[in-house]
């Protein structure tokens, strides 16, 4: 029986604990009555809403706090091409306030492509399309604005993005006009391997508009006289003029391309092939 009311005994206090520590809680919970002291000052900061919004121990949440207790409703028209927002407030009480607010402008800031590949892009756009332009881009180890390579599309959007006009094939006579390498071959009736064993040797001139950038050729009258059918009498092969000059067949064609020597190209027949003219030196004194 002793240890029975004993055990009773000690549920019992447990039980009174729980209860005082409840109540501890719940009197922490209840408000408290103010006294005359912070009434006064409550009512002060009533008074004065500025003082309560810029007090140091005000937080931002508590000045979420103050405008939802303070505000009804906020309707707010943007106008994006002003750049500006007009706002209306109505204060609980029927009080209504409008503002016109400035918007601030962001504008996206990502990877750009460099000036200079613009640049070159402005120029290879008059006369190349966008495939072989990105083919010259990626020659010259070029990235775009996000990596990888440049792609016929790639280089499209660039030029519609910057407003570059795409290549147009020009229709007029081919007369005088620089052309790629395949089509000066067609109109020069030669291979265009043989028009790039003459530019590699300089019995024709080239133009590149960047390095990387596909050879082409200028069809000048005066081109068009390098391509004969005969050669003239005092026009011989190559191999005879390094005889005659001694010299290497190497400086017999730098010679060509600086100009010290003429030179045409016998285009049919067996005698096909490079004439180089050779001039004897005039008789000297002692001859």
């Amino acid at each position: 029986m002793a240890r029975g009311l004993e055990k009773e005994w000690e549920t019992r206090l447990q039980k009174l604990a729980s209860a005082e520590a409840e109540l501890h809680r719940r009197e922490q919970q209840r408000p408290r009555t103010l006294t005359e002291e912070e009434r006064g000052k409550i009512n002060i900061l009533g008074s004065d809403l500025r003082l309560v919004w810029s007090a140091p121990t005000t937080t931002d949440r508590d000045r979420k706090e103050l405008l939802r207790a303070l505000l009804e409703e906020v309707i707010l028209k943007v106008e994006r091409k002003e750049n500006h927002a007009d706002l209306t407030l109505r204060w609980r009480g029927g009080m209504i306030t409008k503002l016109n607010v400035q918007l601030k402008s962001y504008q996206l800031q990502g990877p750009k492509t460099d000036e200079d590949t613009l640049s070159l892009l402005r120029r290879l756009a008059a006369h190349y399309p966008d495939n072989v332009i990105a083919g010259i881009l990626n020659r010259q180890e070029r990235k775009p604005a996000y990596g990888g390579q440049f792609t016929a599309g790639s280089v499209g959007s660039l030029r519609h993005y910057h407003n570059i006009p795409r290549f147009e094939p020009a229709n007029e006579s081919l007369s005088g006009e620089v052309l790629p390498i395949q089509k000066a071959a067609k109109v020069l009736g030669v291979a265009a391997s043989t028009l790039h064993r003459w530019l590699n040797a300089g019995f024709v001139a080239g133009e590149q508009l960047t390095p990387g950038a596909p050879w082409r050729i200028r069809i000048t009258e005066d081109l068009r006289k390098l391509l004969v059918d005969t050669a003239p009498p005092d026009y011989v092969p190559v191999a005879e003029a390094m005889r005659r000059l001694g010299v290497s067949r190497q400086t017999v064609w730098q010679r060509v391309k600086n100009g010290e020597l003429e030179a045409v190209r016998v285009r049919e027949g067996k005698r096909k092939g490079l004439r180089i003219r050779v001039v004897a030196p005039p008789a000297g004194l002692f001859d």
